[in-house]
């Protein structure tokens, strides 16, 4: 039976938002980031938001923000209401709902870290993030879903070539060779890294671009351990009670 991942977590954060505040006129506005806006300046230029493949979707409610990978971006502008009324059907829709809720759930002060870092904090993540898993994951196999370069980069200097997998979506880069692994393609190899390691690190953009319960059902099947990275997971990592390793977001 297949999981509807989202479905739960949106039931879940619905039921946390008092039924005034659908209609009680404050507005939830969306729109996408540039590179520079979401980013900045960092030194390394092979992010996926420097070469355009995504943007970054970010809602604003009471003052918070929050924020979500898309690769369909549109502006949107409603009520609390107007976005509880979205199908999550398409990509836009998915991240319109998962942005504001993200952006909701810190003004309600559940959640932190809903901005994506930017500068030299992508870097400094990437090696927090491969230090830590190192010290747990003793000689274990890690799987990293969404290929976020400086995070494969320092996981591969950190445990080494044999012990990390990686996949992704776009096909620009499925296939090639990178920092010594080569990248895997994300609709056909779920199963093979869920069997394959112990840990899968999951971008959460897997939310929006509606592949999360493949990959979950395939790591509860195996009883591969699951990690996940990024700010759009932040609000649903809460909600599900996820762990989520994203040391340098804001």
């Amino acid at each position: 039976m297949m999981m509807d991942v989202l479905s739960e977590i949106a039931e879940r954060f619905w039921s946390c938002v008092e039924e005034e505040m659908l209609d009680e006129g404050v507005r939830v506005s969306t729109r996408a980031l540039s590179p520079e806006e979401a980013i900045g300046s960092p030194q390394r230029r092979d992010f996926p938001l420097l070469a355009g493949r995504e943007v970054l979707m970010q809602a604003e409610f009471r003052g918070s923000r929050g924020q979500a990978f898309t690769t369909a971006p549109q502006p949107f502008e409603g009520t609390l209401a107007d976005v509880k009324a979205l199908p999550l059907t398409g990509c836009f829709e998915r991240a319109v709902f998962i942005a504001t809720m993200n952006a909701v759930l810190r003004s309600m002060g559940l959640v932190r870290g809903t901005v994506h870092c930017k500068d030299d904090g992508p870097e400094r993540c990437g090696k927090l993030i491969a230090t830590r898993l190192n010290e747990e994951m003793g000689e274990g196999r890690l799987g990293i879903v969404g290929f976020q370069p400086a995070i494969v980069e320092h996981c591969v200097a950190c445990l080494g070539c044999e012990r990390v997998m990686v996949s992704d979506l776009n096909p620009a880069v499925v296939g090639t060779l990178r920092y010594g692994i080569k990248v895997m393609d994300g609709m056909a190899c779920v199963d093979e890294m869920a069997r394959e390691c112990d840990v899968l690190l999951i971008t959460g953009t897997t939310l929006v671009n509606d592949t999360l319960d493949e990959v979950l059902e395939a790591a509860s099947a195996h009883g591969t351990d699951v990690v996940f990275y990024g700010t759009t997971v932040a609000g649903a990592a809460h909600l599900c009670g996820w762990r989520r390793l994203c040391p340098e977001s804001k």
